[in-house]
């Protein structure tokens, strides 16, 4: 939804309203208590007076619902639908009574109201018609004005766009020539055909029709030698800023007619009971919004027929539009007693299907048509040069590609080959052994060392160091040690003691040959290379229990970088895909930070009315656009609860009652309080 939505179904809450809420001295609709009655009596063809007003007054509401905004999913209706319900009601095949008749019968009195609640009902559609096309005017002629801001700001983009149109100059200045030279020669054929009847072969035409094509380029090449001084850069140049300047003033234009439709059209508040707040009560004054209909048409009607002149400034077309609705003679005649109600109802219903049928199309024809001409160039002139570049240069692609045709069939099952064993090598089996260390499967731990090795190692250093203590009591207490004494010997060897062979060592290392000799020296010296052996297992085990303990850790450490290759891979094509027009959030928030300097450049650089410190038409136009396009995007965006009070600071800013000083301010608050999403 936009602001045009809600607009007009605001305005349709107030027409609503003024209708429902009528004062009790007006009659009630006749609908509810003939309704069953008119039915009942559908196929006789003799029906009286009463039924027929009733049946009348059934046609009317039926339209009326039609041309309701909550008749459909859809507020706004397609002009056509609005001109079928208009021609339907047929308002002037009903002609107004007397007003003997008005003053004294009911059903009159009562079609005469279902007749103006139908006409405001259509004119609210209209003006959301017509708001919602100036609004599709001026939002894309902003990327026009870009283009040719780029053209002017390198003289590599001007080069690039005068080569692009090269072709395009050459063919209008071969018509040009073309069409001067025939034009001589038609001159030259009807001067001859005044004089005596003579055969002249064609080809003497033709030699005739060359020559003159020769004298018009020899012409048209010294009437240019002025303009030859100004080089080719130059003039594009100056052509992109005429084209620029152009947009820019239809913007500002589309912009004011947009503001003074928002502030001007349709603008009468309506209080609970149904009267207009500005006004007393009496019967002139409760028809006031009947005038406020009617100005809003010819409003539409001028904003229409003046926006596409672009020969005058915003100020100039205020003038215009405004004069335009004072002068307008329909509006003159309408209240000033010379012109029935009733009568004037179908004469603004005319006039509607008037503006649907005749200046909606034709305002969007002349839009299109500046459009083509001062916007930027079609995607056939932006785009021949790499087209052509690309046709010319195909024979010599096809040509190296089936030269090697055979190397990129093999970097092509290569690349494929590589990418499967990457995705299992690197990310399969990884987690693989995540999910088996999770699930604790003896398979998949970490080993560096088998359990056993460890006790075998351990028992056997026991039986050497009994062994040996046994063989030499000397080393020990000096006598032959008992089943105590071993025992004892070998829970300090658990511990690591290893003092009957280290004293025996030491007694060896003093007569070293004779130890050598005797092999005590060489038995205590294999004993500690056993020890050391038992040592480093149990460092080994050390370092087996601590993997084990963050056997998950590791799992994920080799697992984590094929996940981010696989992610850094993924993330790319889907940028590749998207493109520029990608929907990215950063992308989003990006446009939206744009969207909200434009509107505070907007308000800051404003020039605001005396009265009440209020925007210009051609501004408050502006603030429009921008609030458009800023809730679509932040529709995308914010959440449900956040974009519904959002909302509230929208309505707040294109509110200009309130001045630009707090508009300014609410620019502030939407860009600290929405910033987490927008910025």
């Amino acid at each position: 939804m936009s602001f045009v939505v809600d607009q007009v179904c605001r305005i349709d809450g107030q027409l609503d309203r003024l209708h429902l809420c009528r004062p009790s001295s007006a009659p009630l609709s006749p609908v509810v208590s003939v309704t069953s009655r008119v039915c009942r009596d559908h196929d006789d063809s003799r029906l009286s007076g009463e039924d027929l007003d009733a049946t009348r007054a059934i046609q009317l509401q039926l339209a009326i619902k039609a041309l309701s905004t909550t008749a459909s999913s859809r507020a706004l209706l397609q002009p056509e639908k609005i001109q079928t319900v208009l021609a339907r009601a047929g308002l002037a095949e009903h002609p107004s009574r007397d007003e003997n008749e008005y003053e004294t019968g009911r059903a009159s009195s009562r079609e005469q109201e279902l007749e103006w609640l139908l006409v405001s009902k259509a004119v609210a559609q209209t003006y959301g018609l017509v708001l919602n096309l100036l609004l599709e005017k001026i939002i894309p002629l902003s990327r026009d004005v870009w283009y040719w801001d780029e053209v002017l700001g390198s003289y590599f983009k001007t080069g690039l766009y005068s080569l692009q149109i090269s072709p395009w100059r050459l063919r209008e200045w071969s018509n040009e020539i073309y069409d001067d030279a025939w034009r001589r020669l038609q001159s030259t054929i009807q001067r001859s055909e005044d004089q005596p009847i003579e055969i002249v072969p064609l080809s003497s035409h033709w030699r005739q029709f060359y020559g003159l094509v020769k004298d018009s380029v020899h012409e048209r090449s010294l009437a240019d030698m002025q303009t030859k001084a100004v080089s080719l850069f130059a003039r594009c140049r100056a052509e992109a800023r005429d084209k620029r300047s152009h947009l820019r003033r239809f913007r500002e234009i589309s912009a004011c007619g947009l503001g003074v439709l928002m502030n001007e059209g349709l603008s009468f508040d309506v209080a609970d009971d149904g009267s207009m707040t500005s006004r007393g009560r009496s019967e002139e004054e409760r028809d006031e919004w009947k005038l406020v209909i009617s100005k809003s048409v010819a409003l539409m009607e001028t904003v229409i027929r003046n926006v596409t002149v672009l020969e005058h400034g915003t100020s100039e077309f205020e003038e215009a539009v405004f004069t335009s609705v004072e002068n307008d003679s329909d509006l003159r005649h309408q209240f000033s007693g010379e012109q029935e109600l009733s009568s004037s109802s179908a004469m603004i219903a005319a006039r509607l299907q008037h503006l649907l049928r005749v200046h909606i199309p034709t305002q969007a024809v002349e839009s299109r048509q500046i459009v083509t001409r001062n916007g930027r160039p079609s995607r056939i002139i932006r785009y021949w040069l790499p087209v052509v570049a690309i046709l010319f240069s195909s024979s010599t692609l096809l040509r190296v590609f089936l030269h090697r045709r055979a190397k990129i069939m093999t970097w092509i099952r290569e690349l494929g080959a590589t990418s499967i064993d990457f995705w299992y090598n690197w990310v399969v089996e990884p987690v693989k052994k995540v999910i088996g260390t999770i699930r604790h499967d003896e398979g998949s731990e970490i080993a560096i060392m088998s359990r056993e090795s460890l006790q075998v190692d351990r028992a056997s250093l026991e039986r050497m160091v009994v062994d040996f203590a046994r063989d030499n009591p000397d080393s020990g207490t000096g006598t032959l040690p008992n089943d105590i004494d071993l025992s004892r010997i070998r829970a300090k060897v658990r511990e690591g003691d290893l003092t009957p062979v280290l004293r025996a060592y030491e007694k060896d290392l003093r007569k070293p040959f004779i130890g050598v000799v005797r092999g005590d020296l060489v038995r205590a010296l294999l004993i500690q290379i056993q020890k050391t052996k038992v040592d480093v297992e149990v460092a080994l085990g050390g370092i087996d229990a601590l993997l084990k303990s963050q056997e998950l850790v590791f799992g994920f450490v080799g697992l984590t970088p094929g996940i981010l290759v696989c992610l850094g891979v993924s993330h790319w094509l889907t940028g590749f895909m998207r493109g520029r027009r990608g929907g990215k959030a950063e992308q989003k928030q990006g446009q939206t930070v744009r969207i909200l300097r434009n509107l505070d450049r907007i308000l800051t650089g404003s020039t605001p009315s005396n009265n009440g410190g209020m925007l210009s038409y051609k501004e408050h136009g502006m603030i429009l656009c921008e609030v458009h396009v800023l809730r679509q995007k932040a529709q995308r965006i914010l959440p449900g609860e956040i974009y519904i009070e959002f909302l509230e600071e929208i309505n707040d800013l294109v509110d200009i009652r309130t001045g630009v000083e707090r508009q300014i301010r609410v620019v502030d608050r939407i860009r600290w309080a929405y910033g987490k999403w927008l910025i």
